[in-house]
């Protein structure tokens, strides 16, 4: 899969959606954007670092939690922009990054290398 910088997440509540695939080679994340543009809602963002594994033949997780139900205000944009925060193995054999927004939220993203 090739980096995508844009991205617009429509909500189903407890749904993945793949930012960077693993193989992406995106490591160097210098910031990610997160704009609610619901124009009365507040939208309910997790965003986490997912690798799968597999351990004795059984597909295994492992999610780590950049930001997890985070309301943001209707019209208001989340800036991410800590190096520490954002620096996680996105090779082959490292992570993806997903999103995960609630039922009726609508959320632009937007990933600077």
């Amino acid at each position: 899969m090739a980096f995508t910088p844009h991205h617009n997440v429509t909500g189903s509540t407890g749904i993945y959606v793949k930012l960077l695939a693993a193989g992406d080679n995106a490591s160097n994340v210098k910031s990610i954007t997160l704009a609610n543009v619901h124009a009365t809602a507040d939208a309910t963002v997790s965003l986490s670092i997912v690798k799968l594994s597999d351990y004795a033949d059984k597909n295994t997780e492992e999610v780590y939690y950049l930001i997890s139900t985070i309301a943001i205000p209707s019209d208001t944009t989340l800036l991410l922009d800590n190096a520490n925060m954002l620096a996680f193995d996105n090779s082959l054999s490292g992570y993806s990054l997903y999103i995960t927004v609630g039922s009726s939220d609508t959320i632009d993203v937007s990933i600077k290398r």
